[in-house]
């Protein structure tokens, strides 16, 4: 560890290691990145690695547009099989107030370039015979939407950071940051560094690392459980959602089905117990809604965070009380498929004092003084 760099990234999630990524990427290597245990081992190792690009709120359609276009690069540009794979997201609506807003969703996603279907309940079934549409109003589908392996892709922006000049230390804990007019102190467990810039991408803990630099950012952390199953045969190729219905599951490379569902009764706080009443709650929903999974085994079954924000819409941007310090925190549960656009722009902001490819400046935490619509696609 050096005695000072340029840029210190607090979090080595794909959100830190993205920044990482692409600050070296456009020259700026002078970067450290402090992750409290090691890579991958909060909420992005801890995801289901949904892609999506249907959302309610334009600002996340936009940033997750340019995160798709990124994604098809990444194992080219870091020579990382990430386990990429567009085989579509199939969202289900079980309300006709949810069916109307699915239908005014599309038409903004449309204006905005997204080449989205909206499919009956009949043309589901014709397309996956499989999927008991029971109650079912209507789908909509985007071919470009998918899926990848999230460990995969967060060691792939670490290692290509890493080559690229970048320091990443792993079990290095940062205890306290000051600020002194246009410096940082970061003071870890491993020693003192001064930096000029940091960026908060403390996942779970952003609002912790905010409280260093006296900046109270409104994030709340939530426990989310996730469980696979025995792998089998592959046969579903788009991930499988439903917001009124409180699930989602894919088909991973090698077989095995991953799923999960929010739960309205968790109270905020870090939590990785696990429940007995989670695994029920999802054998019986997922047995309705594929009844040939009947037979599954459940092999493992784990926990991780959703770091909220007040309108489950990140929060991204440079702190106007604390110069040079930045923020991408509040994912609400949607960083890993946001990661790619999210580095880019974090990146362009510091080195050109703007984002370049998707202007983020409405996302800026300053948002919460005057109001702001919440994103209604969240399980």
């Amino acid at each position: 560890m050096k005695n000072e760099y340029r840029v210190v990234v607090i979090g080595g999630g794909i959100i830190g290691c993205s920044v990482a990524y692409h600050l070296a990427k456009f020259g700026e290597t002078d970067v450290a990145v402090f992750e409290k245990d090691f890579i991958s081992s909060g909420s992005t190792g801890r995801c289901a690695g949904g892609i999506r690009q249907q959302w309610s709120s334009p600002h996340n359609v936009i940033l997750a547009m340019r995160s798709v276009s990124l994604f098809e690069k990444l194992s080219g540009e870091t020579a990382t099989d990430i386990e990429y794979k567009q085989g579509g997201y199939l969202v289900l609506s079980y309300s006709e107030d949810e069916a109307r807003e699915f239908e005014k969703n599309v038409r903004m996603q449309r204006e905005l370039g997204l080449d989205v279907e909206i499919l009956t309940p009949k043309q589901i079934k014709e397309r996956y015979p499989y999927l008991n549409t029971e109650g079912v109003k209507l789908a909509t589908f985007c071919q470009k939407d998918g899926h990848a392996n999230p460990h995969l892709a967060n060691f792939a922006y670490a290692r290509a950071a890493r080559k690229m000049g970048v320091h990443l230390f792993t079990h290095t804990k940062v205890v306290g940051i000051e600020f002194h007019r246009s410096s940082f102190i970061i003071h870890t467990n491993r020693g003192t560094v001064k930096t000029r810039f940091v960026v908060n991408a403390a996942g779970s803990y952003s609002r912790d690392v905010g409280k260093m630099v006296n900046i109270d950012l409104p994030t709340e952390s939530y426990r989310h459980q996730i469980m696979v199953t025995e792998a089998v045969r592959n046969f579903l190729d788009p991930m499988v959602i439903s917001f009124s219905g409180n699930f989602y599951i894919r088909q991973s490379k090698h077989g095995q089905f991953i799923m999960g569902q929010g739960d309205a009764d968790e109270k905020p706080g870090i939590n990785y117990d696990v429940t007995f009443k989670f695994e029920k709650d999802m054998v019986k929903k997922m047995m309705n809604v594929f009844p040939p999974f009947g037979n599954l085994r459940i092999i493992r079954h784990w926990s991780g965070h959703y770091n909220m924000s007040p309108d489950a819409q990140p929060i991204i941007g440079q702190s106007s009380a604390v110069p040079g310090f930045y923020y991408a925190v509040g994912f609400s549960g949607h960083g890993f498929m946001l990661a790619p656009a999210v580095g880019e722009a974090i990146a362009q902001m510091m080195l050109h004092g703007k984002s370049i490819h998707v202007d983020i400046s409405e996302l800026d935490v300053d948002r919460f003084k005057k109001g702001v619509l919440r994103e209604k696609n969240v399980v």
